[in-house]
């Protein structure tokens, strides 16, 4: 059984060789994923590292949460899956709004003669 550390607030120029040297000191290392900004190319400031087992993910916790590298404090927590996203809601579309036309179902959408005479002031 694998687990998977979470690791903040890296700096930008904190390589995933750096990382790996430094949480093989709490047990065996299976790999290191620093994920990159899909715009700009540079690492987001935070890494994920597996080990072996728990146990050794545990010790990687206590021994390096708050240990400082290259000038900042790190942060290291056990690692949450990431949620599944919520389809019921309609999500899809970006900032709550859901794709397609349907963006606002219960408003009629009127004729263009009315309006129109709704702008001059005829209705």
């Amino acid at each position: 059984m694998s687990a998977k550390v979470f690791v903040g607030n890296l700096d930008f120029a904190t390589t995933s060789n750096e990382l790996e040297a430094l949480f093989a000191q709490a047990g065996e290392v299976v790999g290191v994923s620093v994920p990159n900004d899909r715009l700009t190319g540079r690492p987001r400031g935070f890494a994920f590292v597996e080990f072996t087992n728990s146990e050794d993910a545990t010790a990687a916790i206590q021994r390096f949460d708050g240990h400082e590298l290259g000038g900042r404090k790190l942060r290291v927590n056990e690692a949450a899956d990431k949620p599944a996203p919520n389809r019921a809601a309609g999500g899809g579309g970006g900032f709550d709004r859901p794709f397609g036309a349907g963006a606002r179902p219960n408003r009629p959408k009127g004729s263009r003669r009315n309006i129109r005479g709704r702008k001059r002031g005829f209705a």
